[in-house]
């Protein structure tokens, strides 16, 4: 089976297309870098070519709000306008969970209107929704920084490793279009701002984390649970303390 990974050389592409690749199918890690532009459409007709699955891992260069909104548009309906031509059979794409609960959120808000095309294409489809990334903890605590804190949300948070996350996107893609969405979480679930202190205190970073329920989270508030999944989720098999002592020990 051909399978065509958008986005397919970064930190979740190039997990998934090595699971894939193992299974035996035809893949390809399409990026930019070597000639597929989901934005300008370069190279896109010719990747699709015969696809069975495309697994679109794209993310923007910007994170600023308008910037982030018009680059999933874009890259989204050009994707799924060269799928429509090619015959393609199953879009799987990888959002967030909790999109549509913090509307403060550019990414988020910008994520929402990529489900959306996808859900009105008519292109069969699964949407995988992921709590955020544990490879990510590092930045996030540097964006919640005031001076010499680290101003973070008591809100619930269950951050999922990014092998999990590839495993989960390669299962998806070789099991029949959902037509809807699977939500994939960590194993553990506790305060956003205990998590952020037991990843820093691990890694020697001195900064104190203060709770904060008036803490933004890239722009939103952080409710309960707003950044968990709310109903039934496929949980990871890499916890927190796990994922930091392999961190640790690849330094």
């Amino acid at each position: 089976m051909k399978i065509v990974v958008i986005g397919g050389t970064g930190l979740i592409g190039s997990r998934t297309v090595a699971i894939l690749a193992g299974h035996g199918h035809e893949l390809i890690a399409a990026s930019p870098s070597n000639g597929v532009n989901s934005i300008t459409g370069e190279g896109l007709a010719a990747a699709m070519t015969g696809a069975h699955v495309v697994i679109d891992l794209s993310n923007s260069p910007s994170f600023e709000d308008n910037a982030v909104l018009e680059f999933f548009k874009t890259s989204t309906s050009n994707l799924l306008a060269a799928e429509a031509a090619a015959g393609v059979g199953h879009h799987v794409a990888l959002s967030i969970v909790g999109i549509e609960r913090t509307p403060e959120n550019g990414y988020f808000r910008a994520k929402v209107a990529q489900e959306k095309l996808i859900e009105a294409s008519g292109i069969p489809y699964t949407v995988v929704r992921a709590t955020q990334f544990l490879e990510f903890l590092g930045g996030i605590a540097d964006s919640c920084a005031v001076g010499d804190e680290i101003r973070v949300s008591p809100g619930l948070f269950q951050p999922i490793a990014a092998d999990d996350v590839a495993a989960s996107v390669a299962e998806a893609a070789l099991a029949a279009p959902r037509n809807g969405i699977i939500e994939i979480a960590g194993p553990q679930r506790a305060p956003f701002n205990e998590i952020i202190a037991r990843y820093l205190k691990s890694v020697g970073d001195s900064r104190e984390v203060v709770r904060d329920p008036d803490a933004r989270y890239f722009g939103g508030l952080v409710a309960e649970q707003s950044l968990v999944p709310m109903g039934e989720a496929r949980l990871g098999r890499v916890g927190l303390d796990e994922w930091l002592r392999r961190t640790k020990e690849n330094v």
